[in-house]
């Protein structure tokens, strides 16, 4: 359970007199058995319990017992301790019609520190710089493989989407098979965190925390939020709030560039601190309660010592919120006040409110919820309250007066955590973040949400959106939602399949001409006929799962889409023998559950002592694309062999659980741990600190991921996994057309970075048109394209791919790419000019390094000659919901 403030109720008087409130001694202090004379229960006030504990609560809110409020008859409540606190400046106190207000004099030798710290390099600890594409030669087939005189009967063709009114059902709950071992260490410890029982989400907005020095901010959206530490312009010990506006980006390196290379928020600056007396030197930082979309925080005024502060933190708060247990509140700031007034008026019930204004000239509001509070202004940097304190405060920023009743009225609740729930019916997709919260159950929360929430709210929820918006630093501006839970609505594809598609058109028979198949054909001979096992059985799960996938979608090809299927079988039996030695773990280094967070890693890292070996795929790194590509290779074998799927089933699945179990009931994986459903896409980064957050570099194979998740659902006949699969596909496509891929009508990010056409590196804090291996044009670019797949043309709209091949390949500079990244870049260009990548690939002068050895020039041709097939996309399949 985890430690929140404790406001205890000791005793209810059925007291008809004038209302009073009586503060007990230190001697009277107890656990409450009095007032459970009253209600039938011992009851604790617990913002933000778990259901459990919040019964009582509710029965206490039913008497409309909460915090202090001067109309409650004879409440005994917990010691308020006063304090004398002088000022050391020359404060103003002066009294309006608002309030009371506490003026400071102006600055002389003191300088607000208003610019931060910008990191313009990229940090590369345990992050390898290689390129992610098989370069090394492939060698010729010594013998062509020959048909298989009895190729196995199936049929792959496309079903649509079924009905589901809860698609986030989990994939399995039992143990990993066990040939994979298990072990319970992990080389990055786990700082902090409480015991709990669910396993630790190792990609989430909060991994700061628990990592390193524990000082790197956590991005909720939009504020961020760090540990102090002592440090800083305060140096104080407590929890640092900051919101950056968009003239205080930095861009670069030439700033009156266009396109800048990154924008980057400064980081550091602590506009305000919440903190407390009693946090110091031997302050220590723990976390409870860890779920997708939220965690509590807690500062400790030494190690083994109760909570003096919580954090709530959950994706898209609207305010920032510290729940006191009975120590003495202090604000600071790096900035320096300028004046906090109290109003006099407060917005609710045992709500205080103040205002402050800063140097910068931006204002922010406070609202304390519980025992009474007033705060004395020592410095330019400090106000100290005259009393300790059981309650919450709330920290906001405030645009202008405009929005203030807006903030008042959402005062005194806020949020500690989100579900996740939801349906599909037929092409149509809804899912649902409902927020439970603490505080005022009547009041409904104020909630911020992203670009594409709001393109894709249903209307019910799109009713609930304010006018107030507020920066954040990679997507956009947020606006203010008040709602306990939102709904959104997609459309789904569900008539991609595997073999070439169009969002116009959806599914299409495809038929291609002899002379196409016979080209095609003579490719696919050689390449089904090459050593699958020398390629694929390499030291690294990504660069073994492309091998594999590469290797599946020859075998598709040759089976569906040339209609050959006794040489489909014989390619697909030695690619079965090449998998299995995976599903056995007999790889070079292979895969091990590990309790300590709970997930599947590679063992490179163990046995190295590199924790950068494999991308980092032992400390968490890119594991939806590497097993991505794994399940996607499985999803064509079961669906060609419908028999192998027994004794390789809960393999695979394992693989799936690790990236995107969709279900708190799995208790072996965290719930998504690459996908954000708050931000529509998935997170890279793994347990590394990183002081400008989580981050990812190629939105294609984020992509990727999902479409296997798809596909792997229908294989197996999971009909809420290939569900999920397609609105996780949805989402992720139109999150990417508005913060990774960009065209000239993008108005969410800078109109000065968007003509890059993608985003290079998305941080949560920054954005970085490059790559961690090179600064070449076609690596940049070309990691947004990898692997090209039915589903890059749903993510990757005509529009788009047009202006970018403009904008860096067209007259001939893509001619000049060397490569693999040549190939990357024509099979791209099929979704806009199939004619011309055809002609390229179907090319006798044409040169085989080309290829990434994670490709094929088979798949090449067929998803050239199927875009060729296919009606011009012109249609956007996604656009915003009710438009």
């Amino acid at each position: 359970m985890k430690v929140v403030v404790w406001l205890t109720i000791l005793q209810v008087v059925a007291a008809k007199a004038v209302p009073k409130r009586q503060v007990c001694s230190a001697q009277d202090f107890s656990t409450g058995t009095q007032l459970g004379v009253a209600l039938g229960a011992t009851s604790r006030f617990i913002p933000g319990s778990s259901v459990e504990e919040r019964q009582v609560v509710a029965t206490t809110e039913a008497l409309n017992i909460g915090p202090v409020q001067e109309e409650y008859h004879g409440i005994y409540f917990a010691p308020v301790r006063t304090s004398s606190v002088s000022p050391r400046v020359s404060v103003i106190t002066t009294s309006t019609s608002s309030g009371t207000a506490q003026v400071l004099p102006h600055l002389s030798t003191q300088v607000p520190q208003t610019t931060g710290v910008v990191i313009t390099s990229l940090n590369t600890i345990g992050l390898p710089t290689s390129a992610p594409i098989i370069s090394t030669s492939i060698s010729k087939p010594v013998t062509t493989l020959s048909p298989t005189s009895k190729p196995t009967p199936v049929t792959t063709s496309v079903l649509m989407g079924g009905t589901s009114d809860n698609i986030f059902q989990p994939v399995a709950t039992d143990a990993p098979p066990s040939v994979i071992g298990t072990r319970q260490d992990h080389p990055v410890p786990r700082l902090g965190i409480q015991p709990q029982h669910a396993p630790i989400s190792t990609n989430k907005f909060y991994a700061n925390f628990f990592l390193g020095s524990q000082t790197a901010g956590t991005w909720t959206h939009p504020y961020s939020v760090a540990w102090s530490k002592g440090g800083g312009s305060t140096q104080s010990w407590g929890m640092s709030i900051s919101h950056i506006d968009a003239d205080q980006r930095v861009y670069g390196p030439n700033s009156a560039a266009t396109p800048v290379q990154y924008f980057i928020n400064p980081i550091g600056i602590q506009s305000l601190v919440l903190s407390a007396v009693e946090l110091g030197a031997s302050t220590t930082l723990s976390m409870d309660t860890l779920t997708a979309f939220s965690a509590s925080v807690n500062l400790l005024p030494s190690a083994g010592a109760a909570p003096v502060i919580t954090f709530p933190l959950v994706q898209g708060m609207g305010f920032v919120t510290a729940i006191y247990n009975g120590g003495t509140p202090v604000i600071q700031t790096g900035i320096f006040f300028r004046s906090i007034t109290k109003a006099t008026l407060n917005p609710k019930l045992g709500v205080t409110k103040y205002t402050i204004i800063l140097e910068d000239s931006k204002t922010w509001l406070l609202y304390a919820s519980g025992s009474p509070i007033d705060f004395t202004v020592v410095n330019h940097g400090l106000a100290q309250a005259t009393s300790n304190f059981n309650g919450f405060i709330q920290i906001a920023k405030s645009l202008s007066g405009d929005f203030e009743a807006l903030y008042d009225a959402a005062c005194s609740v806020y949020a500690t955590t989100a579900t996740l729930s939801g349906s599909a019916n037929g092409a149509t997709g809804s899912y649902t973040l409902s927020f439970s919260k603490g505080g005022s159950a009547h009041t409904a929360l104020l909630m911020f949400a992203l670009p594409h929430h709001t393109q894709s709210f249903s209307p019910q929820t799109a009713s609930a959106a304010t006018n107030l918006q507020l920066q954040t630093t990679t997507k956009g501006l947020a606006t203010a939602v008040v709602a306990d839970s939102w709904a959104m609505v997609e459309n789904l594809p569900t008539t991609m399949g595997f073999a070439p598609w169009s969002p116009s058109t959806g599914a299409q028979k495809l038929s291609f001409s002899a002379a196409t198949i016979q080209t095609i054909l003579s490719v696919a001979q050689n390449e089904i006929s090459q050593n699958m096992s020398a390629q694929s059985n390499l030291n690294s799960m990504y660069y073994s799962g492309k091998a594999l996938a590469k290797f599946a979608s020859i075998v598709y090809t040759i089976h569906d889409l040339l209609d050959n299927t006794a040489l489909a079988q014989a390619g697909l039996n030695t690619l079965k023998q090449s998998f299995a030695v995976f599903a056995n773990n007999k790889q070079q280094f292979p895969l091990v559950y590990e309790t300590a967070w709970g997930g599947v890693v590679s063992t490179a890292s163990y046995a190295t002592g590199n924790s950068g070996v494999d991308f980092g795929n032992t400390y968490y790194n890119d594991h939806h694309f590497h097993y991505g590509y794994f399940i996607y290779a499985a999803s064509i074998i079961g669906t060609l062999d419908p028999t192998w799927l027994k004794a390789n089933k809960a393999w695979v699945n394992t693989l799936v659980r690790d990236i995107a179990n969709p279900s708190p009931l799995d208790h072996f994986f965290p719930v998504s741990r690459n996908f954000d459903w708050y931000h529509g896409h998935s997170w890279a980064h793994g347990l590394y600190e990183t002081f400008d957050g989580k981050d990812q570099e190629s939105s294609s194979e984020d992509a990727m991921s999902a479409y296997a998740l798809k596909l792997w659902g229908r294989a197996i006949g999971d009909s809420n996994l290939e569900a999920r699969g397609n609105l996780q596909l949805s989402i992720t496509a139109r999150s990417l057309q508005n913060y990774f891929l960009y065209t000239t009508t993008n108005t969410i990010q800078p109109p000065n970075f968007t003509p890059n056409r993608v985003s290079g590196i998305l941080f949560e804090n920054k954005i970085d048109h490059a790559t961690y291996f090179g600064a070449n044009p076609e690596y940049i670019q070309g990691i947004h394209m990898l692997p090209l797949l039915p589903c890059s043309t749903l993510t990757r709209t005509p529009t788009f791919v047009q202006e970018e091949w403009d904008t860096y390949f067209s007259n001939g500079r893509a001619e000049k790419v060397v490569g693999g990244w040549k190939g990357i870049l024509m099979a791209n260009y099929a979704i806009v000019n199939p004619k011309a990548a055809w002609s390229f690939f179907a090319s006798g002068a044409f040169d085989e390094s080309w290829l990434d050895g994670g490709a094929s020039r088979t798949w090449y041709l067929a998803f050239a000659a199927g875009q060729s097939s296919l009606p011009p996309p012109f249609v956007r399949f996604f656009l915003p919901f009710g438009n």
